[in-house]
């Protein structure tokens, strides 16, 4: 979210004359590439998380804040920053929205999922969508696939699975390791959502991130193995049954089956 010192009766697309803030929640792999690569541009980053985590680098300022908290945010960050509605709001979304989807997904497509998580991203999106439209905020939104990145737990660039390639051990993946699938790089996530952010052309709509040609669970782990010259492992797809069983002391992995 970029936030500048304009008043706010002034038009929300007119072009802003003072120093820009901008407000990074959250620190996880999007979040801190995203502060990061504001930083290096040298502009002000300010990121929030509910530990004031985050990464350090020089332009960078850390702070702790509930995010629940309108008023909490806006405290911890814009101490002189007077009015709410003057920031351009660039949110980091997912896929779930769309719901079960035959054939391929662009923006245009409606957001019909029927569960819970699909349903409240939705949501969010279309009442940040109406207030644009009806010229009281300025937002736009980038929605990606499963990321592929050392932080993430359950998919095949986790750190539960790298070192067994490494070590030329089999892997078990959960769900189909044969079906095609989008894989998507916190990296282009964040270049991404510092353009829209900053394009009024951009402002209003939802944007895919640009994403590399599907690859199954299968082709992943060969290419892993191949960027780390190491010879190809077996991969093995959990049984439905074992996955259950897993939820069952596992939440992450128990709402795996709407997402």
């Amino acid at each position: 979210m970029r936030a500048s010192g304009s008043a706010k009766d002034d038009h929300l697309s007119r072009s802003e004359t003072r120093a820009t803030i901008h407000l990074v929640i959250g620190a996880g792999p999007v979040g801190s590439e995203v502060a990061t690569r504001l930083a290096s541009a040298g502009k002000s980053v300010v990121i929030v998380t509910r530990r004031g985590s985050g990464p350090h680098d020089s332009g960078i300022r850390t702070v702790a804040a509930d995010a629940s908290s309108v008023d909490a945010l806006l405290a911890a960050a814009f101490l002189s920053y007077a009015e709410r509605t003057a920031a351009v709001l660039a949110t980091c979304s997912n896929l779930y929205g769309y719901g079960p989807v035959t054939g391929r997904l662009t923006e245009s497509l409606p957001l019909a999922s029927h569960g819970t998580k699909g349903q409240i991203h939705a949501a969010m999106w279309l009442d940040a969508q109406a207030l644009h439209e009806a010229g009281r905020i300025r937002a736009t939104e980038v929605r990606g696939s499963d990321y592929i990145c050392a932080g993430e737990q359950l998919l095949v660039g986790s750190s539960r699975v790298v070192p067994r390639i490494l070590a030329g051990k089999s892997v078990s993946l959960l769900w189909s390791i044969e079906a095609e699938h989008s894989w998507t790089s916190p990296v282009d996530v964040a270049r991404l959502l510092i353009e829209v952010a900053s394009s009024e052309r951009a402002w209003g709509h939802a944007w895919h991130v640009p994403t590399n040609a599907p690859r199954t669970q299968n082709q992943v782990i060969d290419d892993l193995a191949d960027a780390a010259g190491v010879p190809h492992v077996r991969v093995s797809q959990l049984s439905p049954a074992i996955v259950r069983l897993l939820g069952l002391v596992n939440r992450a992995i128990r709402e795996l089956e709407e997402t």
